[in-house]
């Protein structure tokens, strides 16, 4: 599971397409499944996994295709497709899955961002939009976490009719900065930090630290090896995340770019998503007990009553990981609601 540097499969088999197995050694993703580093422009490729794809790659084509579209996850900043280890399963129960590491992270391409906010985004849904058409994906349900979220929502602002619904999962960026902050109600040590760390990168003490980086991240995110220990016994998901933020930071760098301080985004979203296409369902699944409220959902479902907010209790920002279960059958649900749409709309 660790993800260190790699270069794009050129030779492989099956059209490009590796077979592969269990991501985790104990329990967890069970079915087969597929891999590639798909290539975009500019030498640049995303890895991706593809689970229950119709028909699989080389496989004689089928005469029906399944009726409900493919999901596509989005990691959050600082992720990885391995973090949807606890979900993969069963979301591919139902359909075809597609998990992507996003341009500038974990094992796709590290080109050099804009430091444009604008530009920087531009880059990010030109990728995943070059990513779609190499797939083959005429339609998608698209779920984002965390930066995933946001360019979820952006990628739906730029390419509506691909889109069949809209899942947004503790999506980052989307309130505006207060104008008149309570600066004096940030902890002092938070505006130190701030003020010291502003010109580097979010994640520049992981490698500083260099060796002790795998224990530095144990040591202050020990919650990520209790969140994954129905997957993992050991300390593959810390060790996971640690070789994910080693390297060249690039979606990173892309990432600070399109910040303020304190982590508030220049461009927020809630400004913006309300020009969504009013026929594509939006639904937005929050943690009951996440650092990121809930304010902005609610917000936007006062201005569009049909959009869908689900609080799973018990759940942090990481809400896939933290209550797998409850967010699997949320996700599903959504996903069959989708599939009959689609059917309907078929038969009209």
């Amino acid at each position: 599971m660790v993800a260190k540097a790699s270069q794009p499969d050129h030779n492989t088999s099956c059209g490009g397409w590796r077979r592969g197995y269990s991501l985790s050694r104990k329990r967890g993703v069970r079915q087969p499944f597929s891999r590639q580093h798909v290539q975009v422009s500019n030498s640049n490729y995303l890895w991706t996994l593809a689970f229950s794809t119709q028909p699989p790659p080389c496989s004689p084509p089928r005469l029906s295709a399944p009726t409900r579209p493919p999901l596509v996850l989005l990691h959050g900043f600082g992720g990885g497709v391995a973090l949807w280890a606890q979900n993969l399963d069963s979301l591919s129960s139902s359909g075809p899955v597609y998990a992507l590491d996003l341009l500038g992270f974990g094992r796709s391409s590290r080109p050099q961002f804009s430091t444009d906010p604008e530009g920087a985004e531009e880059q990010f849904l030109t990728a995943m939009e070059e990513w779609r058409e190499k797939v083959g994906l005429e339609e998608m349900v698209l779920l984002g976490h965390n930066l995933g979220g946001y360019l979820s929502a952006a990628y739906t602002l730029k390419y509506p009719h691909r889109i069949k619904h809209l899942l947004l999962v503790e999506p980052w960026g989307f309130p505006a900065r207060p104008e008149n902050p309570n600066h004096n109600s940030i902890p002092v040590w938070i505006r130190a930090m701030g003020a010291v760390m502003s010109p580097f990168n979010p994640l520049a003490g992981l490698r500083l630290a260099g060796p002790l980086g795998p224990m530095l991240l144990q040591t202050i995110r020990s919650d990520f090896k209790q969140k994954y220990s129905s997957v993992f016994d050991d300390s593959t998901v810390p060790d996971y995340i640690y070789h994910l933020n080693a390297q060249t930071p690039s979606g990173e760098t892309a990432f600070k770019n399109m910040t303020i301080p304190y982590g508030w985004a220049k461009r927020p979203m809630l400004q913006r998503i309300g020009q969504i296409q009013a026929d594509i369902p939006i639904s937005f699944i929050y943690g009951s007990r996440s650092s990121i409220d809930s304010d902005s959902g609610y917000a936007f479902k006062m201005t569009r009553p049909e959009v869908e907010i689900t609080v799973i209790r018990g759940a942090g920002h990481y809400v896939f990981a933290d209550q797998p279960e409850d967010f699997n059958q949320t996700v599903l649900q959504i996903l069959a609601r989708t599939e009959k749409k689609t059917e309907d709309e078929g038969t009209i």
